[in-house]
């Protein structure tokens, strides 16, 4: 596995270097955001390991870049700034999940456990109804309507259509698509379940996505 480490503290490059190399990947370090599009879109990573206060270009923006040039691996932001909008704004780039300065090294190198296991799934396509969603290109449409989602709607989407018919509960959607702890405040879901909705059932005679009250979310072609 190939990890690219973009930090611009020589200290913490080192220790994310050491760390990641004990574990058995293989990995490559940049100081600013620059270099980082640069290798990013000519090396093939399996995970990016992406502190957001970098020069030239900072974290958040590496991530919007790289996803609009449909570099699709995944990305863990390494960051202080742990404030709700922060998390929010760095998965809404594009990031894949979030760890906050400090942190132990047994969680940082279990997340990234986490994402390469998501990237090396074997792509299959998903349907429900006229949805589809290719994980191997991730691009959805509906009755052959592209939709363009962001890396987070993707997951959400992903993860969804996966469980079709099941009922999922909150605290299972935020572990499996956000992955940390939002300390009781879970508001991002119903934000990005509004999201999802706008883009894949406004429009159409059938709600895909249906609210189980008091308990989560269901996928589902048929009516709840």
């Amino acid at each position: 596995m190939n990890v690219l480490i973009v930090e611009d503290d020589d200290s913490v490059a080192r220790f994310l270097k050491q760390a990641v190399t004990e574990a058995g990947y293989t990995a490559q370090v940049v100081g600013d955001g620059k270099d980082a599009l640069g290798l990013a879109q000519t090396v093939e990573f399996d995970l990016i390991l992406l502190d957001v206060m970098i020069p030239r270009v900072n974290g958040f923006d590496v991530c919007r870049r790289l996803r609009a040039a449909r570099v699709m691996s995944p990305i863990l932001i390494i960051t202080a700034r742990d404030a709700l909008e922060d998390k929010v704004e760095g998965l809404d780039a594009g990031a894949d999940d979030y760890i906050v300065k400090p942190f132990q090294i047994a969680e940082l190198l279990a997340r990234a456990r986490a994402l390469l296991r998501r990237g090396a799934s074997s792509p299959t396509v998903l349907q429900v109804g006229g949805l589809t969603l290719d994980p191997a290109t991730r691009q959805a449409s509906r009755d052959g309507q592209t939709i363009n989602l962001s890396a987070t709607e993707y997951s959400l989407l992903e993860y969804l259509m996966r469980n079709t018919g099941r009922v999922l509960i909150r605290s299972m959607i935020l572990e499996h698509v956000w992955q940390y702890d939002f300390e009781g405040n879970d508001n991002v879901l119903d934000v990005y379940i509004s999201y999802l909705r706008g883009k894949v059932d406004k429009g159409h005679a059938t709600s895909l996505i249906h609210t189980v009250r008091g308990v989560g979310y269901r996928m589902d072609a048929g009516d709840v």
